[in-house]
C-alpha cells in the first residue's frame, strides 16, 4: 500500500525552495494547485490553499549519523538545536521549521525497525 499525507499551504514557491531545494525532494506530480513531492518511499503533497495546515512533524529518516549532520550542516542557522541522541525512541535527530512552521525532522534510527541492528 502507498500514500500521500496533503497540506493546505499559502507559499507554495517558499516550500518549493525548502523541500525540493534545501532538503533535496523532487517533484513527483504537479497538478494545477498541488505540488507533490518524493524523497525515498515519502510523498508529500502541498495544495493552495487560502489557509494552510502547520500541524505535525514530517520526519526524514537516514541510514547514517553522517547523513543526519550533513542535513544539519545544510539547516545549521535554522535548527533548533545540534543533533542529539534521543535514548528513549533511540534516534539521532533534530528538528527545524518550514516556511510555513511546520516541524521538521532529520532522523536515523540507532538500530532498524525490524529489530536488528
Amino acid at each position: 500500500m502507498s500514500g500521500i499525507v496533503f497540506f493546505r499551504t499559502n507559499q507554495p514557491q517558499a516550500l518549493r525552495g525548502f523541500y525540493e531545494d534545501r532538503v533535496g525532494m523532487e517533484v513527483w506530480l504537479e497538478q494545477e494547485d498541488c505540488t507533490i513531492y518524493k524523497h525515498g518511499n515519502l510523498l508529500l503533497g502541498f495544495c493552495l490553499r487560502e489557509d494552510r495546515d502547520s500541524c505535525g512533524i514530517i520526519t526524514f529518516f537516514f541510514d547514517t549519523e553522517e547523513e543526519v549532520d550533513a542535513m544539519y550542516e545544510a539547516f545549521r542557522r535554522e535548527a533548533e538545536a545540534e543533533p542529539k541522541l534521543n535514548e528513549k525512541y533511540g534516534i539521532y535527530h533534530f528538528f527545524v521549521r518550514d516556511p510555513e512552521g511546520r516541524l521538521v525532522e532529520f532522523q536515523q534510527f540507532l538500530e532498524s525497525p525490524s529489530g536488528g541492528c
